[in-house]
């Protein structure tokens, strides 16, 4: 594999006379294949839970290079461009035969985008999982950034999806959530076609996504649903809520940033969809061992106190908590994990479990039931409104306004905010809320409405949530 490599790489001239010797130092794949454990030892249980944790950090940190797959193969003139980073075929940057940086090829590993645990201290507290300064910001599939302001109206257009990356922690309670609140909306979608004529509202968790109707020929009616795609699967991952699990979301995150394929997606092991010369990139073990990993993150806190309580009290009143919900509370307390596919069977088909409960997450146990997940969301999507809408050209007008409630918890540390990056600070977010045709902007009016002291009061208690002191440090001192 590493000879194919290697004459594919000097045929389009992406690599020097100097480097085409076997067997120099360095010459091989970055991440040792020693390292990389197998899905039957997953499933057959022959890995403590922190080995697995390790192969994933170790999957989610290493600088991938062309020796384990990372980037496109040679550009093929007889192909059109693949816009959508799945298959390979993307240019590069000035033919720089490596990076392209709008629309992936824009990192070596997870890593660089997930880094920064607190942009409130100075310098930057940096740490495995954490979110991405603006530098690190996703340009998601443009096809024009109008750099140079042609109209001369202060508008750089651009018909992408500008993408500031969020931090990762607390993401297996996120993702339990969402898995059972995707249970009872598919128990209620079964009662709506089981009972023609009747209208089921749509309500998990004290959350309502709409109703739906199934009518006397068995036709089942969606137009109704509201912050949740017609499939009735709760997406907690992406600004979008696009990912149902952690897994998803690393396989996608891998194949546009990297070119670093799933043989889960990408057609078998054999596979070489992106025509670099190397296939089993990332294997099922693999993507299973970072979706361990991150499911298994240390999660974000609260600084409790008495000067707290004010903030939070009005952080009610005003509105905020109405989508930011404090607290979800779960019915079980094991994660459990499975393939890609089928997300509408979210307990169906797993092959590992996590208790949530336990170390390293630690989630405070509800007595007889599940945990609370302190996250500050309600995990359903909501139109922000003219003033904060995309222009991405493969999106619809809907898409484009809509965003899933931002996790609140962990947002003192997390500057800029917003799902671009343009508010720089608290308030900015908060105002930003208020614009024509947002589903959120009375609550943006009513915190404007108040005192100055009040709305301090709102802004100390959002500073009491923390992020994690020094995430994975368990894995980092063995």
């Amino acid at each position: 594999m590493k000879q194919t490599l290697v004459n594919s790489l000097a045929g389009v001239g992406l690599l020097t006379p100097s480097l085409l010797f076997a067997n120099l130092v360095g010459e091989g794949p970055r991440l040792a294949p020693e390292d990389r454990i197998t899905q039957g030892q997953i499933v057959e249980g022959e890995l403590s839970l922190d080995e697995i944790r390790q192969a994933g950090m170790l999957i989610f940190s290493t600088p991938f290079n062309r020796y384990d797959g990372y980037g496109d193969g040679a550009h093929d003139e007889s192909q059109p461009d693949n816009h959508s980073a799945d298959g390979g075929n993307r240019p590069t940057l000035q033919g720089n035969g490596t990076f392209l940086r709008v629309n992936g090829l824009d990192s070596q590993n997870c890593l660089e985008c997930h880094s920064i645990v607190s942009n409130r201290t100075v310098p930057a507290t940096m740490g495995i999982g954490g979110g991405g300064g603006f530098s690190t910001s996703a340009m998601l599939r443009p096809v024009n950034i109008d750099v140079i302001d042609e109209s001369f109206d202060g508008t750089a257009e651009y018909d992408g999806r500008l993408i500031n990356p969020l931090f990762l922690f607390g993401s297996g309670g996120i993702e339990l959530v969402a898995r059972e609140m995707t249970a009872d909306l598919q128990r209620l979608k079964q009662y709506a076609l089981d009972n023609p004529g009747t209208v089921v509202s749509l309500d998990t968790k004290s959350v309502n996504f709409g109703s739906i109707f199934v009518d006397e020929d068995g036709n089942l009616d969606t137009s109704n649903v509201e912050g949740v795609d017609a499939d009735l699967v709760v997406r907690p991952f992406g600004r979008k809520g696009d990912n149902a699990s952690a897994r998803e979301f690393s396989l996608n995150a891998l194949s546009f940033h990297m070119g670093m394929q799933a043989i889960e997606k990408f057609g078998g092991a054999e596979a070489d969809e992106d025509n670099d010369g190397v296939t089993n990139e990332i294997s099922v073990g693999d993507l299973s061992a970072i979706s361990i990993f991150i499911a298994t993150l240390d999660r974000p806190f609260q600084i409790e106190s008495g000067k707290n309580n004010r903030g939070r009290k009005l952080f009610h009143e005003v509105g905020c908590a109405d989508c930011h919900r404090p607290v979800m509370t779960t019915e079980r307390r094991t994660l459990p994990f499975k393939l890609t596919g089928s997300p509408e069977a979210p307990f169906e088909d797993t092959f590992y479990h996590v208790d949530l409960s336990k170390p390293p997450t630690v989630f405070k146990s509800i007595f007889g039931a599940g945990i609370e997940v302190e996250m500050f969301s309600d995990l359903k999507r909501y139109d922000m409104g003219i003033a904060l809408a995309e222009t991405a050209f493969f999106q619809d007008e809907v898409q484009n306004r809509e965003f899933i409630t931002a996790r609140l918890w962990g947002v003192a540390d997390t500057a800029p905010y917003m799902h671009d990056g343009r508010a720089l600070t608290l308030v900015e977010a908060i105002l930003l809320h208020d614009n024509p045709g947002s589903d959120a902007g009375y609550a943006a009016e009513n915190f404007q409405n108040l005192s100055d002291e009040d709305k301090n009061k709102i802004l100390y208690f959002l500073m009491s949530l923390r992020m994690p002191k020094d995430p994975v440090s368990d894995l980092h001192n063995r």
